[in-house]
């Protein structure tokens, strides 16, 4: 059987709900999809976009290009283009808790995330920082985020922190945890064998033997040395101004960044419209678009579905593969 994915479609202002009505366009044999989202901001998308939508209940087969299996999730304001309403940020969150749950009880195989909008969910009366954290805290897990395109894989040590809380959020133990995740993540989920992962320095030319900060020598490398132990291939720790050199990245299967601006740029600019981020460590796979809400692009017909389309492939991909096992 095709893999069952959840789909949320994100911050109903912005263009997560026209991506989903532009997947639903394709016919797709990989895998069957369910939309966590509002009826009336998919119809409006779809107006918009002058696109075929018909929307199914949740037991109704896809038949034709348009067709939306949905899972309602009623927003408690009208839904406009381009103007984020904190009163909708309940039903942003609620239909990505109730659909991860889906996943957490095995209705669904795995899970897609459309873009959400940080600033109304926070001026909405809920504290979030991002979806990465609020599956972990739903699950009762370490994870870890990794965002990955045809070019790289780079995850993060730490994620969405103000700077100056990085140094001391990164410790031996944490990076031993995270390590072991990435690991079995590119083994399990990526088919690789045995992994080969690059660790960067967190200062610059990864502390210059101490010159320039010693949490290269206190920290990074008792842990890489620990998990060198257990027969992890580990290189590193690297100079992040020379690690993504494409002679150097060849050699490597994944990179993990100290930090959320040290990792990303690179990976964005060596091609943003496919990138992916997904979420290493879950019960279940959890593939999410690689850009935000666009606010000023919902509702023209101009977003680039890619990032979605990948995710969804992504996403597929991981799943049938933990079907198999």
């Amino acid at each position: 059987m095709r893999p069952r994915l959840a789909l949320v479609a994100g911050e109903p202002a912005g263009v997560g709900p026209e991506l989903c009505v532009r997947l639903a366009q394709q016919r797709r044999d990989d895998c069957r999809i369910t939309v966590f989202a509002d009826a009336d901001t998919l119809t409006a998308a779809a107006a918009a976009l002058s696109l075929p939508l018909r929307l199914l209940h949740r037991d109704a087969a896809v038949e034709r290009p348009g067709d939306i299996v949905l899972y309602p999730f009623s927003n408690a304001a009208p839904a406009r283009f381009g103007e984020p309403d904190p009163r909708n940020a309940r039903a942003v969150i609620g239909a990505l808790l109730s659909a991860a749950g889906g996943c957490l009880r095995g209705d669904f195989d795995g899970l897609v995330t459309g873009p959400v909008h940080k600033a109304t969910i926070n001026a909405g009366g809920i504290a979030y920082t991002g979806t990465t954290e609020l599956l972990a805290t739903q699950a009762g897990c370490e994870v870890v985020m990794m965002l990955a395109n045809d070019t790289a894989r780079v995850a993060l040590a730490t994620t969405h922190l103000p700077l100056r809380s990085v140094a001391d959020a990164i410790t031996r133990d944490s990076l031993i945890r995270q390590l072991r995740i990435m690991h079995a993540a590119l083994r399990d989920d990526f088919d690789i064998a045995t992994p080969t992962i690059a660790v960067l320095g967190l200062n610059p030319h990864a502390g210059e033997a101490g010159h320039l900060g010693r949490e290269e020598i206190d920290v990074i490398v008792p842990a890489l040395d620990a998990l060198r132990a257990e027969g992890l291939q580990l290189i590193g720790p690297l100079p992040a101004d020379t690690a993504f050199l494409p002679t150097k990245l060849a050699g490597f299967d994944a990179v993990l960044a100290m930090y959320h601006d040290q990792g990303l740029p690179v990976l964005k600019y060596s091609g943003f419209e496919r990138a992916v981020n997904l979420t290493l460590g879950l019960p279940y796979p959890r593939v999410a678009v690689d850009h935000g809400t666009a606010l000023d692009l919902a509702g023209s017909g101009r977003a680039d579905p890619s990032s979605l389309f990948a995710a969804v492939e992504t996403c597929a991909r991981i799943a049938g593969s933990r079907r198999a096992r």
